[in-house]
C-alpha cells in the first residue's frame, strides 16, 4: 500500500510551504488536482499536506516508573505505546526512584516496536522539574512525553522552561512528542486555549510538537461529582468535545480507561464506541485488554480496500482533469478522501 500515497506525497513535494491561507487557496497547483475552488474543504486539506508519519498508539499501557521488573516486561509485549510513569501509578515516597529507574530503562531497554512514553508529574505537583531533569540526562531521551492533569494554558508555559532548561546541554536531534492529559472540569473548558497556546510555544520555541490528547476520566468524574458507569453516560460531552477540539487540531485522542479489566465483552464494545466517536486509542490499565482495544481501534480489511481504491480512484479522477466523481454508488468530497487516507496511513504504520 506504499504506493497509495503517491499523490499526497508529490503535493508535499510542490511549493505550497510558507504561504497564506488566501494565497493557498488559490495555488494554482492546487486548484488543478482538487477542482475544490474555494472554502473549507481545501482549507481541510491543505493544513493535512505536511504531517509527519503517523504513530499508532490503539492501546496505551501505563506500566509504574519506580517497578523495574515490569518495565522489563515491556519488551514482550505486543502494544503499540508503553508508559513509563512517573505519576498516578507510583507512591509519593517512591517518586525518585520511579524518575531513576525509567532513565536507567531508557539506556537498557530494547524496546521494538513499541513506542516508550514518560509521563512526568503535573506542573502543580512540584516534582516535574527533577521529572524532566533526571529523564533527560538518560543517554537515550524519550521520544514522547505525557504532561498530565494540565488546566489552563499557563502550565503549558511552565512546562516549556522547564524542557528548556532540561534539554540546555542536550543536542537535540528531533521534537520531543508531546501528550497533553484532560482530567478536570475547568482543563475542559480551557481545552481550546490550551491547545492554542502549546502549538504557539512548539512553534516558537522548536522544543516539542504537540501530538495528542489523554482523557483521565477517573479525575474528571471525581471533579464534577459523577458516578462512573458501564456505559459511560455521565462521561458522553467530555468525550465528544475532547475529540472535537482534538480534531480541529489535528491531534490524536486518546479514550477513557475500562476499569474492569477482566470484562472483556464491555471493554470491546466501549473500544469500538470510542473508535466510532473519533477517538484514535484508548488506555489499558492491564496487558489482557492490549489485543481487544487494539483491534477496535484497526481498521478492518473491508475499509482498508475502500479506502485503498478509493484513493486509487481519485488519484486517476485528478489526473484526467476531472472534479468530484462518484465511488460504489456515493458521491466523493475531500473530507473522505482525506478519511481514505487515514485509514490507510494507520494500517500502513501498523503492518510496519
Amino acid at each position: 500500500m506504499r504506493g497509495i500515497l503517491t499523490l499526497i506525497r508529490s503535493l508535499q513535494k510542490s511549493n505550497v510551504r510558507g504561504l497564506t491561507f488566501s494565497q493557498l487557496k488559490n495555488h494554482d497547483y492546487l486548484q488543478q488536482v482538487y477542482k475544490m475552488g474555494k472554502g473549507r474543504q481545501l482549507s481541510s486539506c491543505a493544513e493535512t499536506l505536511n504531517q509527519p508519519a503517523y504513530t499508532p498508539r490503539r492501546a496505551v499501557l501505563y506500566v509504574p516508573g519506580n517497578d523495574e521488573r515490569k518495565l522489563q516486561k515491556i519488551t514482550g509485549l505486543d502494544v503499540d505505546c508503553a508508559v513509563m510513569d512517573c505519576e498516578d501509578g507510583v507512591a509519593v515516597n517512591r517518586k525518585e526512584e520511579a524518575r531513576n529507574t525509567i532513565k536507567k530503562m531508557l539506556d537498557n531497554l530494547d524496546f521494538g516496536g513499541t513506542e516508550c512514553v514518560v509521563r512526568v508529574n503535573s506542573v502543580d505537583s512540584g516534582l516535574m522539574a527533577d521529572d524532566l531533569k533526571v529523564i533527560f540526562g538518560a543517554d537515550r531521551m524519550p521520544k514522547t512525553l505525557m504532561l498530565p492533569k494540565v488546566d489552563r494554558p499557563q502550565e503549558i508555559n511552565q512546562f516549556t522552561e522547564c524542557l528548556k532548561e532540561s534539554l540546555k546541554d542536550r543536542v537535540q536531534k528531533e521534537k520531543v512528542q508531546l501528550i497533553t492529559f484532560v482530567e478536570s472540569a475547568i482543563g475542559l473548558i480551557n481545552l481550546t486555549d490550551i491547545f492554542t497556546r502549546t502549538t504557539e510555544l512548539a512553534n516558537s520555541e522548536g522544543l516539542f510538537d504537540l501530538a495528542g490528547v489523554v482523557f483521565g476520566s477517573d479525575d474528571f468524574c471525581a471533579d464534577i461529582g459523577a458516578t462512573r458507569t458501564a456505559d459511560a453516560t455521565e462521561l458522553l460531552y467530555a468525550r465528544q468535545k475532547i475529540v472535537t477540539c482534538a480534531k480541529a487540531f489535528r491531534l490524536q485522542a486518546i479514550d477513557l480507561v475500562y476499569i474492569n479489566y477482566k470484562d472483556l465483552e464491555g471493554l470491546e464494545k466501549q473500544s469500538i464506541d470510542g473508535s466510532d466517536m473519533g477517538f484514535t486509542g484508548k488506555q489499558v490499565i492491564h496487558p489482557g485488554q492490549i489485543p481487544v482495544v487494539q483491534k477496535a481501534f484497526s481498521p478492518s480489511p473491508e475499509r482498508v480496500e475502500w479506502a485503498t481504491e478509493l484513493l486509487q480512484a481519485f488519484s486517476l479522477h485528478t489526473q484526467s482533469g476531472k472534479g468530484a466523481f462518484t465511488f460504489r454508488g456515493a458521491m466523493i468530497d475531500m473530507p473522505l478522501v482525506l478519511q481514505a487516507r487515514n485509514i490507510v496511513q494507520l494500517a500502513e504504520a501498523v503492518n510496519s
